[in-house]
């Protein structure tokens, strides 16, 4: 009696850890939203564009800092020598180093005039604006491989999907041509065929595993992630939308949007500032000094001086005719920014409107248009009223259009993601 008891506590003890395990091994799909956090907490590359802000901060303590005053000590007129007897011979002199010593105590402060320090900590702060711009247009850069990299791995789902559908289907017709062989209504050189044509359907499953484990891998190497790629897994929407906004709603979004023209603008806003420091640094600073000391007989005695460098060589000139200079090449390039703004958004939107012009008579003829040739042809096959060529070349017509279909839901979203690298945020999810 015990046997079987031990035996049934090993069936249930192997079968709660089965199950443990199996709900353990199964992963939950992450969204765009949760990959883009994740990509944003752990990216290298971006993090150490952010390091760069934080650095080009710590650059504007240091142009904030004022000038150290300088302190001066002197002791002099030691006595080093003894002095010799008087002539009178009035008796032995007294030997007294310290007697005429003379201390002298000084402090001086350079001041700077024009708001020097001012527009130091103004320019280190324009130059913080920029760098984090800057930053920015890499994160823009870098969304932009994340999300192609989504769009990827979404479509290869959708392909394999496709995939063991179509496997599935030519399954299931294999199915009926055997019986249909048992009972004598087919050649066994026509099943033979069915047989040969399953190549291609698992050939076309082998590619689209290899492909989604492909994208994943590009997918977890933008994200620094080490997780195995059967325990990685997305999900999201693969489809398209045919509402579309006008192009100069794009356009706006754009130029209000993008942090490499943002950093262009910000750009012509420091080489101002820059220019004015030149024109400050040209300017002569003073330099007061106050001391206090004691020259024997004087008791003590203090004195203050100011001191001005005599500016009759202009030694900054070439420094203001660069800074002046560079703010016209930064207002050029402005310009050329703007260009190039204007550039990918046209860009972007015409071939979203060339994928969207394709998708929609796929998906509202081509489609269900390919499925009732299929399906009619393989009924009269079945039937004996159609050849077994007609059937092959109208399977293969499906399975052509329904990849057709799918890769360019794929060209649509990576347009999609084209359009929002270009608007410089996420205007079309």
């Amino acid at each position: 009696m015990k046997r079987p008891l031990i035996r049934a506590w090993r069936r249930r003890i192997l079968t709660s850890l089965t199950a443990a395990s199996a709900c353990f091994a199964q992963t939950v799909p992450l969204t765009w939203q949760q990959i883009k956090n994740k990509f944003e907490a752990a990216n290298p590359t971006l993090q150490a564009g952010k390091d760069s802000i934080a650095e080009s901060r710590a650059a504007e303590v240091t142009a904030f800092l004022r000038p150290n005053p300088t302190a001066t000590a002197t002791l002099d007129q030691f006595s080093i020598f003894k002095p010799q007897l008087s002539p009178s011979g009035s008796g032995d002199s007294v030997y007294r180093p310290l007697a005429n010593i003379f201390p002298y105590l000084a402090v001086s402060y350079l001041h700077e005039r024009q708001h020097k320090r001012e527009l130091r900590l103004e320019s280190a702060k324009k130059t913080t604006e920029v760098t984090a711009s800057g930053v920015q247009d890499l994160e823009r850069g870098l969304i932009f491989n994340l999300r192609a990299a989504f769009v990827n791995a979404l479509q290869a789902k959708a392909v394999l999907v496709n995939a063991k559908e179509n496997l599935a289907y030519w399954d299931r017709e294999l199915g009926i041509s055997r019986t249909r062989l048992q009972a004598g209504d087919m050649a066994q050189l026509d099943l033979d065929r069915m047989e040969l044509q399953r190549v291609q359907f698992e050939s076309d499953y082998e590619n689209a595993v290899v492909n989604l484990r492909t994208s994943k891998v590009q997918l977890l190497l933008l994200l620094n992630d080490r997780t195995q790629i059967d325990k990685f897994d997305i999900d999201g929407p693969f489809d398209f939308s045919e509402a579309l906004a006008p192009l100069d709603e794009f356009r706006n979004q754009a130029l209000a949007a993008r942090p490499d023209l943002q950093a262009a603008k910000q750009t012509v806003d420091l080489a101002r500032t820059n220019h004015t420091l030149a024109i400050a640094n040209g300017t002569a600073d003073p330099t007061f000094s106050f001391d206090i000391a004691r020259n024997p007989p004087i008791p003590a005695y203090f004195g203050f001086s100011v001191s001005i460098p005599v500016r009759i060589f202009d030694k900054n000139q070439g420094e203001k005719e660069r800074t002046r200079l560079d703010i016209g090449r930064s207002q050029r390039l402005v310009e050329a920014a703007t260009s190039q703004v204007f550039g990918d958004v046209d860009s972007a939107y015409w071939t979203l409107i060339q994928a969207v012009n394709l998708l929609k008579p796929y998906k509202s003829r081509y489609l269900p248009l390919s499925a009732q040739v299929r399906d009619r042809v393989s009924f009269a096959y079945q039937h004996g009223g159609a050849s077994l060529l007609d059937f092959l070349d109208a399977e293969k017509s499906y399975r052509d259009t329904r990849l057709a279909y799918l890769n360019l839901i794929g060209s649509y979203l990576t347009a999609a993601a084209q359009m929002n690298m270009a608007a410089g945020r996420e205007v079309l999810q």
